[in-house]
This record gives structure tokens, sequence and C-alpha cells, in this order.
């Protein structure tokens, strides 16, 4: 089936996979929407059966990329990644699901316990832009490793020293006998808005019962 694409349709990009996914389409179907599948198991679009609304399954760190360029009208994302990005999105609202810390954390045996202790010291991460701010707003001069996965294993290969990166329980830190150190912020999942206007946006804010909130 090929979909065609309208005005008044509302493209929303959420995660494809991970942390938001489940609970973005429980925020959807929560208020009424219904999707079919369109294409098979492996399509990327889902169009809602009942509102003017198709999802757009994507890596959460493109999801600000689709925003920002009007492709999809509106996007589900962390804030962490919003802040990687440094895109100046509209966030319509808090959306209270997917809450995480973005923190450090060291080898239980290290005796690392403050930013200033970081000073010459690998820090693997996959937010580099965060971690580099941070360090630089208190003078910090670290090495920062790139990492776009799997952080916590790096002290252990001796790629790392430290680790910068998103916790949530806090279970995968204690597997690796990693303990935090220092939170550099806290992120919920949020609902950013296209800057490309269209009128259907607030008809699509008003039928899903979606109130600013930040």
């Amino acid at each position: 089936m090929h979909l065609i694409y309208t005005p008044e349709r509302q493209r929303i990009a959420i995660q494809k996979s991970g942390r938001l996914q489940k609970a973005s389409m429980d925020f959807f179907t929560s208020r009424g929407v219904t999707f079919a599948q369109n294409g098979g198991s492996k399509s990327l679009i889902y169009p809602s059966d009942n509102f003017d609304i198709d999802l757009l399954l994507l890596r959460d760190d493109d999801i600000p990329e689709y925003v920002r360029r009007g492709v999809a009208d509106f996007g589900i994302v962390g804030e962490n990644v919003l802040a990687e990005k440094g895109f100046d999105l509209s966030v319509i609202s808090k959306l209270h699901f997917g809450r995480c810390k973005l923190l450090v954390a060291v080898p239980r045996s290290s005796r690392m316990r403050t930013p200033e202790d970081l000073e010459g010291k690998r820090i693997a991460t996959s937010y580099p832009k965060l971690l580099t701010d941070f360090l630089k707003e208190r003078g910090v001069e670290a090495s920062i490793v790139p990492i776009s996965g799997s952080t916590e294993i790096t002290p252990e290969l001796d790629l790392a020293d430290a680790i910068c990166d998103i916790v949530q329980t806090g279970a995968t830190l204690q597997a690796h006998d990693l303990v935090p150190i220092f939170d550099i912020m806290e992120s919920q999942a949020v609902l950013v808005e296209s800057p490309v206007g269209k009128q259907a946006k607030q008809r699509f804010l008003s039928e899903l019962r979606i109130e600013k909130n930040v």
C-alpha cells in the first residue's frame, strides 16, 4: 500500500526501538489513537486508523533533524538527545516518561569523586557535546572518547578511566562495578514541534488533548 501524505495529516517521529518506543506508542493509544501497520512488519511509517496521524519510526538521535526540517511535524524525544544535538526546537509538553540521568561514573576502586578529579582522564561517552560543555564550565581538561554505545565496558578494557552516560536504574553500572559520582542533567521524554507552520497542528494538539506544560 502506498501512503498518500496530505497537509492535513500530521507526521510524528518516535523512536523505532529502545526505551522510549513502547511508552510513546502507549501515549497515543491512551488518547484513543489506533494504528494499522503499513506495508508489513518492517515498515517505518504507521498510519492511524482514526486520526490524521502518521507515526515515523526513527533512530532517536535522528528525530530532532526530521523535526527541524519539517519532515516530521512533531517528535517525541529525550531531553538529553535534544540537548546533545543543540537544536532550538519548541517543546510543547513534557511527557513524564523516559526519566533518566546523564551522569559520570567511575570504577568502584577509583579515587575520582569530583569533576576536578577528571583532569587529564579519559572519559567514554555517547554525549560528547554535553560532556564537553560541562567540563568547560568547570575548567577541567580531559580526553573525551566518543562511543556510540556500551560505554560501561570501556574502563574494563582500559579504553577509558570514566564514563558519561544515560542511566535509568543503575543496574548496568553495578554489573560493571561502576559507581556514579555526579549528575550532568536529568532528562525525560518531551513532545517537540517543527518550526514549519501548519494550521492542522493546533487541531492535532486539541484532538489529542495535549496541553503545553513547559
